[in-house]
């Protein structure tokens, strides 16, 4: 039987990379939660799709978290897998275990299933809000507000809910909840940003323009910065505030990967990506930094 861990290598390089060092039971809680939102953002990227179908696959989608349905999960995810939800492998295979990652799902604690449950839902409903202003299979964003809340659907979102599953049973972390919840739905949305920036021209060729024409591409390079800087914050304040080594190490990697991430794509445009061996360089500096006690996420122009 394909694992938990096999889907998530298959799914996202970053998530295998950085999930595997959170303490349990949050390891396994938030890798389920990746799984699931990464059902929906297939249902979501299939442009092939017509708006209507994948509609009715986020809902169908949202149905099944409610609870087990086992035989139900079967027929519609063989029903989607049947439609080639995918170009990518990886998500075919995993809309194929849907059955499997619902059984995980509904398997833990009630007090993390219920923040990933709603927040999944809340995500698969945006989702569905903005393929329904799809024309011919195509998304345009209208303005900055737009391309804001197109990100916090797909990624604010998520940022809430693992501060969620952050906090649960950790009392030591209560005195910094509120600061974290403020910033989690911008640390989302700095990696989402980074992400468009980096996708912008792939994206453009399957019809969606996540870029609006009316915003200068500096003005959101400017706000992913900018961005980037408040999930700096938050991971400071996990870090002073003695938080498991593993939450901290979780939240900077992404954090140091966008960093250099948005560099090279301002300096040789969409499509640029860093290497392995820098991705290496990074994950070793953020362990050294740990080791010695010093900030996981340099600020910004730091060496």
């Amino acid at each position: 039987m394909t694992s938990l861990e096999e889907l998530l290598e298959r799914t996202s390089r970053t998530f295998a990379l950085s999930i595997p060092v959170l303490p349990e039971p949050t390891r396994r809680e938030v890798m389920i939660a990746y799984l699931l939102f990464r059902i929906a953002d297939t249902f979501e990227d299939a442009s092939h799709w017509e708006p209507g179908k994948r509609i009715e696959a986020l809902a169908d989608f949202q149905r099944m978290l409610a609870e087990p349905a086992p035989e139900e999960a079967r027929r519609v995810s063989e029903r989607w897998s049947a439609a080639g939800p995918s170009p990518h492998a990886g998500y075919r295979g995993l809309i194929a275990e849907t059955p499997f990652v619902l059984e995980s799902f509904f398997a833990l604690r009630p007090e993390a299933a219920a923040p990933v449950r709603v927040h999944v839902g809340r995500s698969a409903q945006g989702m569905a809000g903005f393929v329904a202003r799809s024309d011919g299979g195509a998304l345009t964003l209208s303005g900055l507000d737009d391309l804001r809340a197109y990100c916090y659907a797909v990624a604010g979102i998520v940022g809430e809910m693992l501060t969620e599953l952050f906090l649960l049973d950790r009392p030591a972390l209560a005195p910094i909840a509120p600061f974290l919840r403020e910033r989690a739905a911008t640390f989302g949305e700095a990696l989402q940003l980074v992400n468009i920036l980096k996708d912008s021209a792939v994206d453009a060729s399957e019809g969606r323009r996540f870029l609006p024409a009316s915003v200068p591409r500096s003005d959101v390079f400017a706000l992913a910065r900018r961005d980037l800087g408040t999930a700096a914050d938050y991971i400071h304040a996990l870090q002073r505030c003695g938080a498991p080594r593993g939450l901290v190490e979780f939240t900077a990697l992404p954090v140091l990967l966008a960093r250099a991430s948005l560099d090279r794509i301002e300096e040789r445009g969409p499509g640029s990506k860093i290497s392995r061996p820098e991705v290496f360089f990074l994950t070793r500096q953020l362990k050294s930094a740990l080791d010695s006690g010093r900030p996981a996420v340099p600020e910004s122009g730091a060496a």
